[in-house]
C-alpha cells in the first residue's frame, strides 16, 4: 500500500518537527510542511516530494531497527559516510544513495573508520 505525500508528510513532522522537514525538502518556508501535512492542504513540488519520499523510506528503516529516537537522532546528526554533513542536508542536496548507503551500514553496525 502506497502512502500519500500528505500522509508521509504528517509521519515526518510528527518524528522530525516541521522545521526540519523544511530543510530536508528544501523549502525555506518552516511552515510550509504544516500545510503539506494536511489531507486539503498543497501538495509539493515534484522534487521536495521525491527528497520528501525518500526521508520517509529511510526514516521507517532506521526506526524499525533501532527506534524512532535514535532514527531522530540520526537524521540530525554529522556522519562521517556523508563528509560530516547530516543526513538532512544530504537528502536536500539529492545525495540519495550516499544516504541510502549510510543508512543500510548504521542499520548493520558497521563501525566507521
Amino acid at each position: 500500500m502506497q502512502m500519500d505525500i500528505h500522509e508521509i508528510t504528517r509521519e515526518l513532522n510528527a518524528s522530525l518537527g516541521p522545521t526540519l522537514v523544511s530543510s530536508l525538502a528544501g523549502s525555506k518556508d518552516r511552515k510550509l510542511p504544516i500545510r503539506w501535512a494536511k489531507d486539503d492542504g498543497p501538495e509539493p513540488r515534484p522534487d521536495a516530494t521525491r527528497r520528501l519520499t525518500f526521508a520517509h523510506r529511510q526514516w521507517t528503516l532506521l526506526a524499525a531497527a533501532d527506534g524512532e529516537h535514535v532514527a531522530r537522532q540520526w537524521f540530525i546528526g554529522g556522519n562521517p559516510r556523508l563528509r560530516e554533513n547530516t543526513p538532512i542536508t544530504a537528502i536536500r542536496e539529492d545525495r540519495h544513495s550516499e544516504v541510502a548507503d549510510a543508512v543500510e551500514s548504521f542499520i548493520a553496525g558497521a563501525v566507521d573508520e
